[in-house]
């Protein structure tokens, strides 16, 4: 798989973290909303997305591998599903201030939620039009929950 692998980690003080992280991998931001922000580091290649989540830091959101193009993810739920892993798909949804093709890998051994993604443009909503989270979204049951709990969903 080529791609880039995703780290999502919640964080009590968004903007705390992001000098934290601007120091340490010596780069800039690619993207800050309310509430979120990523960084596209090349050297190591890492997508880094930071999830205020107060009372949670610290702690892991989600992992991910974002690779080139919808080809890309249709080619990885194919590989994976002919190896017996289920998989739900989420396409054309908004997510993380983005639009996305992508999936989440299911029945991981320890319960850690992995996507497969693309990002096919920018979005000014943390989850698009409608900001509740669907039941789809990591397979959790989020549509109950409230819009800030959907940021330990998706990016």
């Amino acid at each position: 798989m080529t791609g880039r692998i995703q780290l999502a980690i919640n964080v009590d003080n968004l903007q705390e973290s992001i000098g934290f992280y601007r120091t340490l991998f010596d780069a800039e931001p690619a993207k800050v909303r309310p509430g979120y922000a990523n960084f596209a580091i090349a050297d190591p290649p890492l997508k880094l997305v930071l999830l205020e989540n107060s009372g949670q830091a610290g702690s892991l959101n989600h992992l991910g591998v974002e690779v080139a193009d919808t080809d890309a993810v249709d080619a990885e739920l194919r590989r994976l599903a002919e190896a017996g892993l289920a998989s739900i798909e989420e396409r054309d949804t908004t997510c993380c201030y983005a639009r996305q093709d992508k999936f989440w890998v299911q029945g991981t051994p320890n319960g850690e939620q992995w996507e497969i993604y693309t990002v096919l443009a920018d979005s000014a909503t943390f989850r698009g039009e409608d900001a509740r989270p669907t039941a789809e979204c990591c397979g959790t049951g989020a549509a109950e929950q409230d819009d800030a709990a959907a940021r330990t969903c998706c990016c």
